[in-house]
């Protein structure tokens, strides 16, 4: 099937006026020493992406490169898991996220994503989900899910987030717009959208646009850029953070079929210094509800849920690559603001809860560091990310 991409002119989107108010959202930065959490370093990976605790306390965690591993924070043991697939490693592109499937308890299931080579040097987002053996560590019984269409050209923008809902009926998966711009606006792609399947990958008939079939038909929303970050609130509603251009990180609450502008409209612009019209132009379309500017660069997102830290109960707490940074947003009803940013010396990648409520976050890059989070009132020993 033939993929049309422009549905916008690339020269008129350049060249358009900044004609609304820039945006800036500035969380205080708390300094060193003044964070209400201790720092342990537990282990260290090799451009780790993505992890996932299992019912006994284990982690999974994807490298880039390729390799599923079992992690036991126990005794520091970990497994290689085999079966994987070969992924096509480059840029951003690589293994990326793990999810437990809804009934894992029973069926050993797991859902990853990873960047798939295609013709003529393309390459695209998939999502497989197979059985976990948790007697030999080996994935079996592969089932192809979801296929970013199409491959295209280059290494960025992925995304390729997985959650599930809440009640485990629905697979959301982020999509990211590959840097070709006009895609997050054609419905004829998969590319700059957050979709939403079934957990065998077929289309639920009430999503926005399932009577137009075809890709179209998965689509929940429309007009992203890099979606890094997905989480669901204590309400049920789904929120994304995503990277901006120059500037116009986002936090969006995530309805359906909603269009949240890219390229058309963000709070950013282009790296060459050419504007963008702000979100505040357009009305018509869905503004985040926060956005940085400069950037935090988000690579993940958590609302937490928690008991161990009770002030971030219902806050989202977002990674930064660039800003080295744990930001703390506060979700208050249909609104959000920042509240802190912790320094961490180091680019993050992703967060996760602890099945105690302990934070854990996997440090970006080659040799990157697992980091447990606990409070500074516990007698967990540690030291501070930045001095790791």
């Amino acid at each position: 099937m033939h993929m049309r991409y422009a549905l916008i002119s690339p020269l008129l989107l350049l060249c358009a006026c900044n004609s609304g108010a820039r945006q800036t959202t500035e969380s205080p930065v708390v300094a060193s020493g003044q964070e209400p959490f201790s720092v342990q370093s537990i282990a260290r990976f090799d451009e780790p992406w993505s992890m996932a605790f299992l019912p006994d306390g284990k982690l999974l965690v994807t490298e880039k490169r390729g390799r599923l591993i079992i992690f036991d924070p126990a005794n520091g043991s970990k497994i290689a898991i085999t079966g994987t697939p070969t992924v096509d490693y480059g840029g951003q592109g690589g293994f990326g996220d793990i999810a437990l499937a809804p009934d894992y308890a029973s069926s050993h299931r797991v859902y990853y994503s990873y960047v798939e080579a295609g013709d003529d040097d393309t390459r695209g987002a998939v999502v497989d989900s197979a059985t976990l053996d948790p007697a030999t560590h080996a994935l079996s019984n592969t089932r192809r899910i979801w296929t970013q269409q199409p491959k295209v050209t280059g290494n960025g923008h992925f995304s390729h987030r997985l959650l599930f809902s809440p009640d485990g009926r629905y697979l959301f998966i982020s999509s990211g717009e590959r840097q070709k711009f006009d895609p997050a606006q054609d419905l004829s792609t998969n590319l700059g959208k957050v979709v939403r399947l079934f957990p065998d990958g077929s289309i639920p008939p009430d999503n926005p646009f399932a009577s137009r079939g075809g890709v179209t038909a998965q689509i929940w929303t429309l007009g992203h850029r890099n979606l890094l970050g997905l989480a669901w609130d204590s309400r049920g509603r789904l929120w994304e953070d995503e990277m901006g251009p120059r500037g116009g990180d986002e936090l969006n609450l995530i309805l359906k079929g909603r269009n949240y502008g890219w390229p058309i409209v963000s709070n950013g612009d282009h790296y060459d210094g050419r504007s963008i019209p702000r979100h505040s132009t357009r009305p018509d379309f869905e503004a985040p509800k926060t956005s940085w500017n400069p950037v935090i660069s988000p690579s993940s997102l958590l609302i937490y849920s928690g008991e161990m830290f009770p002030q971030w109960r219902g806050h989202a707490l977002i990674t930064g690559l660039s800003s080295e940074s744990l930001v703390d947003v506060q979700i208050d009803g249909d609104q959000a603001r920042g509240v802190h940013r912790y320094p961490m010396g180091h680019r993050l990648r992703k967060i996760v809860q602890g099945l105690d409520g302990s934070l854990w976050i996997l440090q970006d890059g080659n040799d990157g560091a697992l980091l447990k989070l606990t409070p500074k009132t516990s007698k967990t020993p540690g030291k501070q990310a930045k001095n790791d």
